[in-house]
């Protein structure tokens, strides 16, 4: 399994700390640093790579998780969640089958975005009546 991760300046601390805790591989798309940078420079390349299959899953953050899920939403085959809890977490793949997980870093400690982040990307999805859903989504979105 291999994660993409990416954050603006806001997120850079958080994504670090992620990054040294997790045993999965992991690429890095920046920010390097916690010079003031723009959010969807970051979150596009990253979503691409999962979108494309380069990568299992993402992790974008930001200050509030809103901008760089947003962004990633609008890749095809892209299904982020901004979650604040590791039920959420669970949930967005259970239910859902998000391939991206955002958080956001000025409003969760780093200990929850790493239990987020583990219960994330060791959950599957349930399909059944969710892939029903979900095949709605994709009918009628513009982003097929």
């Amino acid at each position: 399994m291999k994660i993409a991760i990416a954050s603006d300046h806001a997120g850079y601390e958080l994504k670090e700390y992620i990054k040294a805790n997790l045993s999965e591989e992991i690429e890095d798309f920046g920010t390097n640093g916690l010079e003031s940078v723009d959010y969807p420079d970051f979150a596009f390349p990253a979503a691409r790579s999962v979108a494309e299959g380069k990568n299992t899953f993402g992790v974008l953050i930001c200050g509030s998780g809103v901008g760089v899920s947003i962004s990633a939403n609008k890749v095809r085959g892209i299904r982020a969640a901004n979650v604040f809890n590791s039920e959420m977490a669970k949930l967005s793949r259970q239910h859902n089958n998000a391939n991206i997980l955002t958080l956001a870093a000025r409003f969760i400690t780093k200990e929850v975005a790493l239990l987020m982040v583990r219960q994330f990307i060791a959950t599957e999805f349930e399909a059944g009546r969710h892939q029903l859903r979900l095949d709605k989504i994709h009918t009628n979105s513009d982003c097929k």
